[in-house]
């Protein structure tokens, strides 16, 4: 059985601690994925913390994540900015895995950009695709929400029937066309718990089953954002696409460098969508 008096104990520890530490809560967390970590560096940042110092943040072990939360202001909206995040796949729960998303909602935010690098499921995507998520695929085995709930952070059973911001996905996809952001799509996710790959007979019941794209992470923070009531959007950069009947080698250097190559107009959206955003 989960200890939920322990976690929520925990929660409230990290809570005060980034009171005393943010100089006004933030109205947008922007979860960052394999690779694109730089958006940091357009913030006017008040403060950046390791992961950890902060008490009960779990360890980012995964070298492509830089493991930090940067908390200040970025295209006139004050934001927090994970820099790195955790995956079932580390050895995490997928309740410790949303940890930081419980405790920024509990901050203030109101809305969360989830972001992620992935691999391609639909024949019709190419290397470097952004595609707006849609819908997902919770393949994990494991759900934040599970064990006792508490009624103060989100209702026991939250409805996903629309589990990503209709005016969110929207105007990401308006603004890209506006912006000339060629091959952004949008689509449907599927999580897989990892670290291994996919086998071509796993990509073809993948595709099989609705998926366009594929990763290990996101489903647990998004659906913790859902359940703290946020609005959310899920961002995802399609690194590579694999055929099934003539399967490459999935490297992740070749993911994370082309996770880099796209970050820039994923940057470029984000911020003019910020820009954009209403409360």
């Amino acid at each position: 059985m989960i200890d939920m008096v322990l976690h929520q104990q925990q929660v409230e520890t990290a809570l005060a601690f980034l009171r005393d530490r943010s100089k006004e809560p933030p109205e947008v967390v922007i979860q960052l994925g394999t690779g694109l970590g730089e958006l940091a560096k357009a913030m006017q940042v008040d403060c950046t913390l390791a992961y950890e110092d902060i008490p009960h943040f779990p360890r980012s072990t995964v070298a492509s994540h830089a493991g930090n939360l940067a908390i200040g202001r970025l295209a006139g909206k004050r934001a927090a900015i994970l820099q790195g995040r955790f995956h079932c796949y580390e050895g995490y729960s997928a309740r410790e895995v949303a940890f930081p998303i419980r405790v920024l909602a509990l901050l203030g935010a109101k809305t969360a950009i989830i972001t992620n690098a992935s691999g391609g499921l639909n024949p019709a995507y190419r290397p470097g695709t952004l595609m707006v998520l849609a819908d997902h695929l919770n393949l994990l085995g494991d759900n934040p929400l599970r064990g006792p709930n508490i009624d103060a952070w989100g209702p026991r059973f939250p409805d996903l029937s629309t589990p990503y911001a209709p005016e969110l996905r929207q105007l990401a996809l308006s603004l890209a066309e506006r912006l000339g952001l060629a091959e952004t799509t949008s689509g449907t996710y599927v999580c897989i718990p990892g670290p291994s790959l996919e086998t071509p007979a796993e990509t073809r019941f993948l595709r099989m089953i609705g998926a366009d794209a594929v990763g290990m992470s996101s489903v647990p923070e998004i659906l913790t954002a859902l359940h703290a009531g946020m609005r959310v959007l899920g961002l995802s950069v399609v690194a590579n696409v694999n055929d099934p009947d003539h399967f490459q080698p999935i490297l992740l250097d070749e993911i994370i460098a082309a996770a880099r190559k796209a970050e820039p107009r994923l940057q470029q959206l984000i911020i003019t969508l910020l820009s954009e955003l209403q409360p």
